[in-house]
């Protein structure tokens, strides 16, 4: 418990830290100007691009209530929401998003929802969500290929790292699912491996374990083959997750008065997505400095520098930070209200008849 704490401690002054290079980073040379360009914004402006991250989430939270009812029928869209912010506060304080599915599975199962069905939820968000993200990208990447290659230059080289890793993630996971034995047996190879370099410690435990993890995730995906209603809302329902997530930046650009027509609207999706894309792996908790980093090379081409620093500063307030201090407030009056229920199961009846 101890150690816990202390990373995630760390883990926040990381954060901290990184945060306060990249506001420097993108400060640095034109202060005055930005901070100017920001304090323009209209107050109500500000409302809407500061609840904007939370749309996010929110959608997120339908994605989830619709596959939990799959375990739990009265699963409601409330304890839906509750699960994906607490994911969110913890995928955002872990390096590479790591803690998000374990924070959710302690969720779900303080909802009433078992481990193996928490485990199965979490697989088929994560495969529908990383196959409909590639196909929108996709999309995206080929409707100006060569536009976006001949303005990014070198930076256009990192994004096609990210399409390729992303791909092969993707490639992976529905190999697994086809192949589960072949996948299993090249892991006790490389669980055989890693214990000879003396990396696992128990190599038994951990094949085991990575065992249970491919069949689940198989047992979830053939399942899955059969309740095509299910995938055609959730999909849907990425979509228009992701279309939120990606037009921030174009709104935020409009409020600020940077005039950019609709046709600039795809532009601003698909340069988003390229910073989700290549960012995805970075092994930094939030992907902290390198967010940051890549938004501003990627849109000082399309805005110039002065005003993608404006834009940035915005955009990553409102789909981090507030983000992640809402995800934090419910996660810790979550916890409350589970630590209070556990304590009057455990009470003695007398006492509870005193209490009452």
């Amino acid at each position: 418990m101890k150690n816990s704490l202390r990373n995630y401690i760390l883990n926040f002054v990381v954060i901290i830290g990184l945060t306060a290079v990249s506001l420097w980073f993108a400060l640095k040379d034109n202060y005055h100007e930005i901070m100017h360009l920001i304090s323009s914004i209209s107050w109500y402006w500000l409302v809407i691009i500061f609840l904007w991250g939370m749309m996010y989430v929110m959608v997120l939270g339908q994605i989830i209530t619709i596959f939990a009812r799959r375990y739990q029928k009265n699963y409601t869209y409330r304890q839906g929401l509750s699960n994906a912010l607490v994911g969110t506060f913890f995928s955002g304080i872990t390096p590479s998003a790591t803690g998000g599915q374990f924070g959710q599975a302690y969720v779900f199962k303080k909802q009433g929802i078992k481990y193996s069905d928490g485990a199965s939820i979490l697989w088929a968000d994560f495969i529908v969500y990383q196959t409909t993200m590639m196909v929108y990208v996709t999309i995206l990447f080929f409707l100006r290929y060569t536009h976006y290659m001949s303005i990014i230059g070198t930076w256009f080289l990192a994004i096609l790292i990210g399409y390729i890793v992303n791909v092969c993630v993707i490639s992976i996971l529905w190999t697994m699912a086809l192949f589960p034995r072949v996948y299993v047996k090249l892991s006790g190879h490389a669980v055989t491996l890693l214990a000879k370099l003396h990396i696992v410690k128990n190599k038994e435990k951990t094949l085991a374990a990575w065992t249970i993890q491919v069949e689940g995730f198989t047992k979830e995906i053939n399942e899955m083959k059969h309740e095509k209603k299910i995938i055609v809302k959730t999909v849907l329902w990425n979509v228009v997750r992701m279309t939120v997530q990606f037009s921030l930046p174009f709104f935020i650009a409009r409020a600020l008065g940077i005039q950019l027509g609709p046709d600039k609207f795809v532009d601003c999706l698909a340069l988003a997505s390229f910073v989700l894309m290549t960012n995805a792996f970075i092994p930094i908790p939030g992907a902290s400095g390198g967010t940051e980093l890549v938004f501003l090379q990627l849109f000082r081409f399309l805005v110039g520098g002065l005003k993608a620093s404006g834009i940035m500063i915005l955009w990553r307030f409102s789909t981090y930070h507030i983000v992640i201090l809402v995800g934090a407030f419910v996660f810790l009056h979550l916890k409350r209200k589970y630590d209070d229920e556990k304590y009057r199961r455990k009470k003695p009846k007398n006492i509870r008849e005193v209490d009452s």
